[in-house]
This record gives structure tokens, C-alpha cells and sequence, in this order.
């Protein structure tokens, strides 16, 4: 299945300046969430990427919305403090960056289409395979337009493709890898696109250049989460749902034998709990997020602790109400995983995993049996390697997913000597 191949995919300035790239190859992947920017420095290496530097900045609470920059001057320094830290640890100062893409008003789906071919005969051959990519992607991006407009009332939006996967190909009904030099009538392809405003999009945009950064991708998300638990090994067959619970948003994607079926994402993630503390016990964030905190690691007294569980666990139902709708709109696989794979700082509430693990919810979804639910550890990553010590938990797990992204993309760009699979590859590169 090719879903089996590698998954794809002036201004103010600020008080740090980005110098040239020192000699060898660098990245830098900016995890710009809705509580957290977190900047990791990676030295690409002939078996991934090294981590060398690591950097992370506390967000202000209207800097970030539902996970989409809503203070574009405020980010860019939230950024540059935390790539100064992750500079300052690896010894070196890199342009080289990727950016994550987050926010419910990013769509990531799996589109089949159909192409009945004029001349069965006929050996396909690549400018026919890239056609009829660019068909199905072109739907892809009339399907994400319109679902966003009516998520927004009917206004029209522009939105631009972020990132793209071939998940499986078909001709006659006979799967093939390579469907190069065979012939048959019908051809029916399943791509993954993702695609997001270009409000959104344009706001990482700026943030680049005022930071004085080359950007070489920009990922959605739940991709790039995917991207960090997928290898390279053409004949994986992992299966998983994968939850990234950040501040503003939870963001899911659905892997199936290896390939990206889909990502939702809805607007509930950690800052929601804090609210629902400072709502039902009336004080403000800072004292409600102290309370959360103190709650999840059982240093609350017995009556404020009773207090604060009630509020986040109305959160907590509210959530997994959310999850369930998420996970019903994956309504064309036969079955759902049966592994739900977490990361992110808001997955880090005991009361969500009890949710997860001790009850129910799953029961109305087509699982075969209930989900193993745990977390992905740093060293799960594929390909991506800490040396710096500090990279220690799930909550880095997005932004080691970023790196594996900019590393596809700079394999394929230095890529001279191209097979099928680069071919294709280049193809779905946005």
C-alpha cells in the first residue's frame, strides 16, 4: 500500500538575529501551541536527526486562539525567546525552520476518486499518475473550502493544501505499489490533504520572516504527530489513533495499516479545564491553573479538591463527548484501531486518562474491542534521537513530529538520483 511510503507532505525584526547556517545540515521546528512554544534544534545526521538544542516559552492568554495565532507581534517573541534558549544549549544559530499548523479550521481528510481511464491498454506512466493526483487534490481542496465555509456561516474562505499522503491505489480492483507500467480501465486513488486558511497560514508566514527564518514546511499538526510514530519501513502495517491534547484544541489522527485515514480536530484542550475551575469556584486563571495542577498531583486539601474534580470532570465529559464525535466521522473504515496513542500537555490530566481507560465511551464507535490507551514516549519517535536530555516526555512529542516532516522534506529536495517512490513523493510535496 502506498500509504506505506513516506508520508508528506519587510518586517519588524527581532532582538535575536538568525545568522547564517553553520556548516552541515540543520533544522529547527517551532511547536507554536496555544500554551507553549517549544523550539527543538535538530542536526540531520545519516540515520535522522539529532536533537542538540531545546527551547520553551510560556504563551500569554490572547496570544493564541483555539490554536491559531490571534497576536502575531506577541508570538514572534514568545518564538524568539524560546529559540535563543534552544540556541544557546545546541552552540549554533539556524534559519532552517518548520512550523506546526493547528486550529479546528484545519481539515485533514482521505478523498477516493475514481478514474475511468479512455484506453485500458494503455501502460500508466507517471504524467498520467501525477494527473490524476492533482484531480483528487483538487476535489480535496473544493471538499475543505466548503466544509469551512459552512463552519463559518457561508463565508467564503481561502485555504491553501498543507500537507499530502497517498494512502492506497487501485486499478480494477487489484492493489498495487507501484502502479507505474500497469494496464487496466479503473483506477481509484485514496489521498490524505490537509488544508488550512490562509489567514492561519499566513499568520506562521510572518512569524518566519520577522524571526529572520528560511521556512521550509509548514505541517499540519496531527500530521506531524503521525509523522513521529511512522518509520520508513515500507512493510509497517501500524494501526493507531493518535490524540495531540495541547492547550486550545485536542487534534486526532486515524492511521490505518500505515497510512494517514484522516485528522479532526475540535476546540477543547487543557485552558478549558482551567476555565471550568475558574467559572464554578469564581477566581481567576492563574489561581485556577495552579489548582489544576496542584489537583493532578493530589496537593489540593480534601474540600478544594472535591471542588476542583467536580469542575473538571464537566470538562472531561464535555471532552469525551467531543472524542466520540471525532472518531464517528472516520465512518469509512470497517473498524476503528484499537490503540489510542496520547501526547501533548493537556493529555497530562489524570482525570482524562481515567476517562480514556475506565469507562465506556468507546462503546458506541466501531472498535473490536476496547482501546489500549497510553502515551508516546520521546523515544517511540522514529528517526529522531534527544542527546540534549531535556526532551524527556509526551509534551515534545508534536514537535519531534515537525522535524521528522522537515527531514522527508529535505530528503526529497536533495534527492538526484529518484525512484517510484520519490517520484511519487515529489509529487504530493506541497
Amino acid at each position: 500500500m502506498l500509504g506505506k511510503l513516506k508520508d508528506l507532505q519587510s518586517a519588524v525584526k527581532t532582538k535575536t538575529a538568525r545568522n547564517d547556517e553553520p556548516e552541515g545540515q540543520y533544522l529547527v521546528a517551532l511547536d507554536i501551541g496555544t500554551e507553549f512554544v517549544k523550539a527543538l534544534i535538530g542536526q540531520v545526521t545519516d540515520d535522522g536527526v539529532e536533537i542538540i538544542g531545546m527551547g520553551r516559552t510560556h504563551q500569554g492568554l490572547s496570544d493564541m486562539q483555539a490554536g491559531a495565532i490571534s497576536d502575531i507581534t506577541a508570538v514572534t517573541q514568545n518564538c524568539d525567546q524560546a529559540l535563543a534558549q534552544a540556541e544557546d544549549q545546541a552552540g549554533v544559530s539556524v534559519r532552517t525552520a518548520v512550523l506546526g499548523l493547528a486550529g479546528e479550521l484545519v481539515k485533514g481528510t482521505t478523498t477516493r476518486i475514481r478514474v475511468r481511464r479512455k484506453v485500458s491498454e494503455r501502460p500508466l506512466d507517471m504524467p498520467e499518475l501525477e494527473k490524476i493526483i492533482r484531480l483528487v487534490q483538487e476535489r480535496a481542496e473544493k471538499k475543505a473550502r466548503e466544509q469551512v465555509a459552512w463552519e463559518l456561516g457561508g463565508k467564503d474562505v481561502d485555504v491553501r493544501l498543507v500537507n499530502s499522503a497517498l494512502v492506497g491505489i487501485e486499478i480494477d480492483g487489484y492493489e498495487v505499489t507501484n502502479p507505474i507500467g500497469f494496464q487496466g480501465r479503473d483506477v481509484v486513488v485514496q489521498l490524505y490533504t490537509a488544508f488550512a486558511p490562509l489567514v492561519h497560514i499566513g499568520a506562521l508566514e510572518r512569524t518566519a520572516q520577522q524571526l529572520d527564518l528560511d521556512l521550509l514546511a509548514v505541517a499540519a499538526e496531527p500530521f506531524a504527530v503521525a509523522r513521529s510514530v511512522l518509520g520508513d519501513n515500507a512493510n509497517e502495517n501500524m494501526s493507531a489513533i493518535l490524540m495531540d491534547v495541547g492547550g486550545g484544541t485536542t487534534d486526532i489522527a486515524v492511521i490505518n495499516e500505515g497510512g494517514v485515514q484522516g485528522t479532526k480536530m475540535f476546540g477543547i484542550g487543557g485552558r478549558a479545564y482551567t476555565r471550568s475551575i475558574e467559572r464554578d469556584l469564581s477566581i481567576d486563571f492563574e489561581e485556577a491553573e495552579e489548582l489544576k495542577l496542584g489537583s493532578n498531583e493530589g496537593k489540593l486539601p480534601k474540600n478544594s479538591a472535591k471542588q476542583v474534580e467536580a469542575a473538571l470532570r464537566k470538562t472531561v465529559k464535555v471532552w469525551s463527548a467531543g472524542v466520540e464525535v471525532a472518531l464517528g466521522e472516520f465512518d469509512k473504515l470497517d473498524h476503528l484501531p484499537n490503540r489510542i496513542l496520547l501526547c501533548g500537555g493537556g493529555s497530562s490530566l489524570d482525570l482524562l486518562m481515567e476517562s480514556l481507560s475506565g469507562t465506556d465511551w468507546y462503546k458506541g464507535l466501531p472498535f473490536t474491542r476496547k482501546p489500549i490507551v497510553q502515551h508516546i514516549h520521546p523515544e517511540e519517535v522514529v528517526g529522531i534521537v534527544d542527546i540534549t536530555g531535556r526532551v524527556n516526555d509526551h509534551t515534545f512529542i508534536t514537535a519531534m513530529g515537525l522535524l521528522r516532516v522537515g527531514l522527508d522534506t529535505m530528503q526529497y529536495s536533495g534527492n538526484s538520483s529518484e525512484g517510484i517512490k520519490d517520484k511519487i513523493d515529489r509529487i504530493l510535496r506541497v
